[in-house]
């Protein structure tokens, strides 16, 4: 191989020839140090970049992860104890409600005059069971904070049901007590004429009676037996003022020789309540309320009524 080398001053040119091993040697020199320049700068680079990001980057990165973990822990922990504490305070209101319901059961159930057991407010309600598994054999589950919740809201359930049917059982004896045909159509006066036969004041024969006669002052109150609705508020001959109610279950009742009917057709009176005042209209000879009871449409002796009980 010939190297020409050309002067810079004058133009003169040398020639020189080389042989193989130093060809050889050129080679490697001129090829081997850009390469290897650059894998160390490369390598350099690599190196120093790495260990920016650990230090740098990486590390920022780590420790806001943390104390972003750090801040999701901390609201968990504030929520579980809103969490708990809701929860705590809905325990408290339920038991609350629990014995407000079972000191007006056991009030109810003395003013009924229930009979003892028949509903029992100041007990669990009865329940029972084995616990079994899958394969039906018995397993033992303590108690979870979830089934205490469930049981308590049993345990007012329980409650609640006996309360409606305690009402329910007070209502209907309430309505029955109160359609219950009995007691005297006044509040105050006697009885001057008895049911059946007597002897009629106007002609002296004898004559059949259909009720009993409650005599008083003029204008005296005459209240209803029995709590029913008004089919009947007129005039009527020999009866003068005339109310008529239906109680129901076959029974109505009659009041007459009224000075004054308080009441209309269609209204409902409650029992005891004042439906005319006494007086002598009609076929009479004086002050007083003529009192008739009919059952299934056919007038019965009122004096089995009047001093009738509510069992």
């Amino acid at each position: 191989m010939k190297v020409i080398f050309v002067s810079s001053q004058n133009g003169r040119t040398r020639q020189v020839t080389l042989s193989g091993w130093t060809r050889a040697f050129l080679s490697l020199c001129f090829l081997g140090l850009p390469l290897g320049a650059g894998f160390y700068w490369g390598q350099h680079s690599h190196d120093a970049n790495s260990s920016g990001i650990v230090t740098d980057d990486v590390s920022k990165a780590w420790a806001k992860m943390l104390q972003d973990q750090r801040q999701d822990v901390e609201d968990i922990k504030k929520e579980s104890e809103s969490t708990l504490s809701a929860i705590a305070l809905r325990m408290a209101q339920l038991q609350a409600r629990l014995v407000r319901l079972d000191a007006l059961g056991e009030r109810l159930t003395t003013m009924a005059q229930m009979d003892n057991g028949e509903f029992s407010f100041g007990q669990p309600p009865a329940v029972g069971g084995p616990v079994s598994d899958s394969k039906g054999e018995d397993v033992y589950q303590p108690p979870q904070f979830i089934d205490i919740v469930n049981q308590l809201a049993d345990q007012i359930s329980d409650r609640e049901q006996q309360l409606d049917t305690l009402e329910a059982l007070l209502t209907e004896r309430s309505v029955q007590e109160d359609v219950f045909v009995a007691g005297r159509p006044v509040l105050k006066g006697w009885m001057s004429s008895r049911y059946g036969r007597r002897t009629d004041p106007f002609t002296g024969k004898v004559a059949w009676h259909s009720g009993v006669d409650f005599a008083g002052k003029m204008g005296s109150e005459i209240i209803a037996v029995a709590s029913g609705v008004v089919i009947e508020s007129t005039k009527r001959s020999g009866y003068g003022g005339l109310i008529k109610l239906n109680h129901g279950n076959g029974f109505q009742t009659l009041y007459a020789h009224n000075k004054a009917n308080l009441v209309k057709v269609g209204d409902v009176v409650k029992k005891g309540q004042v439906i005319a005042l006494m007086g002598s209209t009609g076929r009479s000879t004086g002050p007083h309320v003529h009192f008739e009871v009919y059952k299934f449409g056919r007038p019965v002796d009122p004096a089995t009524y009047i001093n009738r009980t509510h069992r």
